[in-house]
């Protein structure tokens, strides 16, 4: 039975990760005064790409064909660190938050590579901005959970996260509302959302994340749409896990809370990209800096 739990979460995510985009896609819509794409848009259109084949330019080699793979698996592979429910993650061991920040910098290694084997210089200016962004927010990522593991005493996440619960935010609020704080802006920013970046947009001076994968096609950009509805989901696991600790001791119900909760994040970031602009790029390594600011006064109150 320990072991159902977890493996029940995990399968969780793989099945309802792309539905968080349509949820945030249906929100935007509403505040436009639009019907808006269905709720299950991105599972057609990950069916539809697979069916399809794909094109190679015969100047890249196996990097640029091994970038989704490698991304996707690597989320798949921190679906398995995160606790989803106030359970234990599938895979739980002392220091495990740091695997889990390190399989994605595997992920966006691969990512950022594969851009640079097309030999386009406009993929190659969005590799620069991903790795720029990406070295300003894994630093606040690391501080804002060391912060939360010295509240918690425990260096991983299953220690972290089912020991939050509203007596640990009364002892250490000052604490855990910063790092919390810390953490949303690197959710936006890992997740190319709204004031970072634009998912949908097109305008070439402006994309990050979208113009790494242009040359992407049939079930490799397939591999890449869910691998970052998954990256979603699972950023948002460890979110509401800190900023919302509901857990009532028994499993269906504590699921059946979390997954209402991840909706409401995804209804709370398509609030966000509905009422805020984009920054200017000029201006995101000043919000991180900021957000790392935040995360390390957050690990400086924990030690105090």
């Amino acid at each position: 039975m320990n072991m159902i739990i977890p493996i029940i979460n995990v399968l969780l995510a793989l099945l309802l990760a792309p539905l968080l985009p349509g949820i945030i896609n249906r929100t935007k819509a509403i505040f436009a005064g639009r019907t808006g794409q269905p709720l299950l848009q991105l599972y057609y259109d990950i069916f539809r790409l697979l069916r399809k084949g794909a094109v190679y330019s015969r100047t890249t080699t196996w990097i640029f064909r091994a970038g989704p793979i490698v991304g996707l698996s690597s989320a798949i592979a921190a679906a398995t660190l995160v606790p989803f429910g106030g359970s234990r993650a599938l895979l739980a061991f002392s220091g495990d938050l740091f695997l889990f920040a390190y399989l994605f910098g595997l992920g966006r290694f691969f990512t950022v590579i594969a851009a640079l084997d097309t030999g386009s210089a406009f993929e190659g200016m969005g590799a620069s901005r991903e790795a720029q962004f990406s070295a300003l927010a894994e630093p606040v990522l690391f501080l804002g959970l060391v912060a939360v593991a010295r509240e918690t005493n425990s260096l991983s996440l299953s220690g972290m996260l089912p020991a939050m619960t509203p007596e640990t935010w009364i002892k250490a609020g000052p604490v855990l509302t910063l790092a919390a704080a810390a953490i949303l802006f690197v959710f936006l920013t890992e997740n190319s959302r709204i004031p970072v970046d634009d998912p949908n947009t097109h305008l070439e001076l402006t994309m990050i994340h979208e113009v790494m994968v242009l040359d992407h096609g049939g079930p490799d950009f397939a591999f890449i749409q869910y691998g970052a509805a998954l990256k979603l989901w699972i950023f948002g696991e460890l979110l509401t896990g800190i900023l919302l600790p509901l857990h009532t001791g028994w499993p269906p119900r504590d699921e059946i809370i979390a997954i209402a909760l991840m909706a409401a994040l995804a209804v709370a970031v398509g609030i966000i990209e509905s009422t805020m602009a984009r920054l200017r790029l000029v201006r995101i390594p000043q919000i991180l800096v900021g957000a790392g600011t935040l995360a390390l006064l957050s690990l400086l109150l924990a030690l105090r």
